[in-house]
C-alpha cells in the first residue's frame, strides 16, 4: 500500500552516506526524527584521514570547500567535494552528501541531502530529504510547519496519511528539478524525474516522471531517453 511513497521508490541508497538510517523504514518522513542521533553515531565512525571533526559534532570532508562566512552548527556531516558557499547557514541535524552545492544565503535544518544535490541560491530546506541529483532553483523553499500548527499530513490519491509530525517539509526523489521561487508546502512528496515549474505552490504527492505546471495540471513526461 502507498508504494510510490516508500523510500525504496524514491531514492538510490548507494548515493548517500546515510543509507543505514533507511533500514527497516518504509516511509521517508519516519527518518526525520532520527537524523540528529544518527549523525553523532555515524560521525564517530568516519575516517579521520578523510574528515575533520570540529567542535559541536561537525564532520567536514577535508576536500570539501567551505566559505569562511558560512555558519555550520552540529551535529552535521559535510561530504567529499561538496561546496558550501558564502553566507550559507547550516543549523544542525544536517547530512550533506558528496559533490553537493549549498549556496549563498541557503539555510538547512534537519535534512538529508543525497550526493550531487544542489541548493545553490537563497533556498530554505528544513525537515526534508532531497534525493540524488535533485536541484532546487533560486529562491525555492520548503515550508515545514502548517499555519494552524497541527500535525503534517500527506495527501495521496484521495487519502490523508498521518505523519505524526509537527514539522515536515518536502521529500524529493532522485533527479527532481524545482523551478525558481517555488514553495513546497508541508508534506509535499515529489517522485523521481519530476520537474516543477517556477513560481509553483506544491502540496501533496506528485507522481514520478511528471511535469507539475500548477495545482490540478500535472502531465506525464516522455522518459524514453
Amino acid at each position: 500500500m502507498y508504494e510510490q511513497l516508500k523510500c525504496r521508490a524514491l531514492f538510490h541508497f548507494d548515493e548517500t552516506i546515510a543509507k543505514d538510517i533507511f533500514e527497516d523504514t518504509e516511509f521517508p518522513w519516519e527518518v526525520l526524527p532520527k537524523i540528529g542521533d544518527f549523525i553523532t553515531v555515524l560521525g564517530n565512525t568516519l575516517n579521520p584521514e578523510e574528515y575533520t571533526c570540529t567542535e559541536g559534532n561537525v564532520w567536514i570532508a577535508k576536500n570539501a570547500s567551505i566559505a569562511p562566512t558560512a555558519s555550520i552548527h552540529g551535529p552535521c556531516i559535510i561530504g567529499k567535494e561538496t561546496e558550501v558557499r558564502p553566507g550559507a547557514f547550516i543549523r544542525g541535524n544536517a547530512i550533506v552528501g558528496e559533490n553537493c552545492v549549498v549556496g549563498n544565503s541557503t539555510e538547512l535544518k534537519n535534512v538529508i541531502l543525497f550526493n550531487n544535490v544542489q541548493v545553490p541560491h537563497y533556498n530554505y530546506v528544513g525537515d526534508s530529504i532531497l534525493g540524488y541529483k535533485s536541484h532546487m532553483g533560486a529562491g525555492s523553499i520548503t515550508s515545514n510547519v502548517k499555519s494552524d500548527k497541527t500535525n503534517v499530513t500527506i495527501r495521496y490519491e484521495g487519502d490523508i496519511i498521518q505523519t505524526g509530525l509537527k514539522k515536515m517539509g518536502a521529500i524529493l526523489g532522485n533527479y527532481v528539478e524545482i523551478g525558481c521561487n517555488s514553495v513546497l508546502n508541508p508534506g509535499s512528496i515529489i517522485g523521481s524525474n519530476t520537474n516543477v515549474y517556477p513560481l509553483s505552490m506544491v502540496r501533496g504527492f506528485i507522481p514520478k516522471g511528471s511535469i507539475y505546471k500548477r495545482q490540478g495540471e500535472i502531465v506525464e513526461k516522455n522518459l524514453s531517453f
